[in-house]
């Protein structure tokens, strides 16, 4: 698969996939649209509530390593223990991981190192209040029976991967997370969220990140 490094508008790095006419990433900010998407809308609130400790987060799927990345920052700086999980059928390659930029921007090259470093299916833990465990696999095909309070649903659009944007695949979503858990994703188109309602989720649409006027927040009741 070919794949370019390209910088978006906050100076951080992005993937695009040109055969596909995809990037990994808004090009209005990787950095800033990870930070709003997944982080603000999804594990902030489950941090101010302090309800589970650990927090058990899913990714879906890893890409770049940057939600990973942010999450780790954040479970440092809240000193709140953090159990990873990220879903990838695709890892970068070394060279790719090099090149990208994250590390530099936001002083932790280190971390953006170990991310892309620790070994495959084996839980790694990187701090003493961050593990992650990489799966090379496709979410079709996961099986898992740890229960998630946040899944961080970042595959491709449903344009270019309508198979993960089903009912049946949110079913099975629905079935990982934790009553009271919260599934977050850029995409609020209307198929989407009939999809997400049909298979039980409670489903609102709040503020996108920048060049986005919507996004999804849905929760397990």
């Amino acid at each position: 698969m070919q794949r370019e490094i390209r910088p978006t508008a906050d100076g951080s790095h992005t993937i695009a996939i040109p055969g596909m006419d995809v990037t990994y990433h808004s090009h209005h900010g990787a950095i800033g649209e990870s930070r709003h998407v997944f982080l603000e809308a999804g594990l902030h609130p489950l941090l101010a509530a302090k309800s589970h400790q650990p927090l058990h987060v899913l990714e879906m799927g890893m890409g770049t390593g940057l939600n990973a990345l942010l999450t780790l920052q954040e479970a440092r700086v809240q000193q709140y223990p953090i159990r990873y999980t990220a879903v990838e059928l695709y890892p970068l390659t070394a060279d790719e991981i090099s090149q990208i930029n994250y590390g530099t921007l936001l002083q932790c090259q280190d971390d953006f190192m170990s991310l892309h470093r620790a070994d495959w299916e084996t839980e790694v833990r990187l701090h003493s209040f961050f593990t992650i465990h990489k799966r090379k696999t496709s979410l079709l095909t996961l099986e898992i029976n740890d229960r998630f309070n946040c899944i961080y649903f970042d595959a491709f659009s449903p344009t270019h991967q309508p198979e993960l944007w089903t009912e049946a695949v949110f079913a099975k979503l629905y079935q990982f997370l934790s009553p009271g858990g919260i599934l977050v994703t850029y995409c609020s188109k209307s198929v989407v969220r009939k999809a997400m309602m049909a298979a039980g989720l409670t489903v609102e649409k709040i503020p996108g990140p920048w060049g986005k006027r919507e996004m999804v927040r849905a929760t397990r009741q």
